[in-house]
């Protein structure tokens, strides 16, 4: 039962609810550093990058519809460019200012875990080809 879930085709699911899910957990994270008197450059950044990766995803979306070997090399490429990016400006982040870097990873790192989460449950929520 349990090779099961894992083996059997789904289709791909949407990924508009996931983006917004994690869209939401930045946007909710605004009121708690204003709160929290927290610096908004930490915020800023994670919402930045935020829009940059999913700015990224759009374009590497589109181009899956070109032919495949092209859309493949072009996933891969950009899948690698989004994670060095990232870790280059989180790290950079963290050279110049520890508040900031904490403030930006820990908020991203909210937000894509909670897309991550809605990502699991709509595809292993869908039924089986």
């Amino acid at each position: 039962m349990r090779g099961a879930i894992f083996s059997t085709p789904r289709p791909e699911p949407n990924h508009l609810l996931p983006a917004v899910g994690g869209t939401l957990v930045i946007l909710v994270a605004l009121p708690v550093f204003l709160i929290g008197g927290w610096s908004l450059t930490g915020w800023a950044l994670a919402f930045a990058i935020w829009l940059a990766t999913h700015a990224i995803d759009l374009v590497l979306n589109r181009s899956r519809g070109q032919t495949a070997n092209v859309a493949s090399g072009v996933q891969a490429f950009g899948l690698f460019f989004k994670s060095i990016g990232l870790l280059a400006v989180l790290l950079a982040a963290a050279v110049s200012s520890r508040e900031l870097a904490i403030g930006a990873i820990v908020t991203y790192a909210l937000a894509y875990t909670f897309e991550l989460g809605l990502s699991l449950v709509s595809y292993f929520g869908a039924a089986a080809r």
